[in-house]
């Protein structure tokens, strides 16, 4: 049986990328949770009044990858401290966020999030929100496999691609 999870650490082309690659990810999928507007626009979005996250919403086997193995790739690709932003991508659709589909992946979240506190793993406060996943919006086509169609474009150069290489040497051992 399948798993879902919604998942958002600044833009989604990043962490779908990452995840689409890993062995026991069947789906990832970028789009919107987190808001009040009903059907947004990645345009309404990004003017950032609709309260949505840019998330990547997950269709994985448990039997594969575990929830824990999910979200410490998600806490590796991502800064879990920076409030409405990752690096030069500002705003709060860009807030680090689980939206959790069950009782289990919120238990692991506080899990993670309290032994890496303890542990000092960031400098910060971890700032990333848990709330239940109300409704999960697709990006649209568009969107979809974005860095995998589109390797010349100068944010997926500069921004996603060194992100990708280090996730690679990373978690080597977990992907396809």
């Amino acid at each position: 049986m399948t798993q879902q999870i919604t998942l958002a650490g600044g833009c989604f082309w990043c962490i779908e990328g990452a995840f689409k690659q890993v062995r026991g990810v069947l789906k990832a999928e970028s789009g919107f949770a987190g808001g009040h507007l009903e059907n947004p626009t990645y345009e309404q979005v990004c003017a950032g009044d609709t309260g949505h996250a840019e998330a990547v919403q997950l269709t994985f086997e448990p039997t594969a990858l575990s929830i824990r193995e999910v979200l410490e790739i998600f806490f590796a690709l991502h800064d879990p401290t920076q409030l409405n932003r990752q690096g030069n991508d500002i705003g709060p659709h860009y807030r680090s966020a689980i939206f959790y589909q069950s009782e289990e992946q919120r238990a692991a979240a506080e899990e993670i999030i309290a032994e890496m506190r303890d542990d000092k793993t960031w400098d910060d406060e971890i700032v990333t929100e848990l709330q239940p996943l109300e409704k999960f919006w697709s990006a649209g086509n568009y969107h979809d496999n974005f860095v995998e169609r589109n390797p010349q474009n100068a944010y997926c150069q500069a921004v996603i691609s060194p992100k990708l290489a280090k996730f690679k040497r990373t978690f080597a051992e977990k992907l396809e």
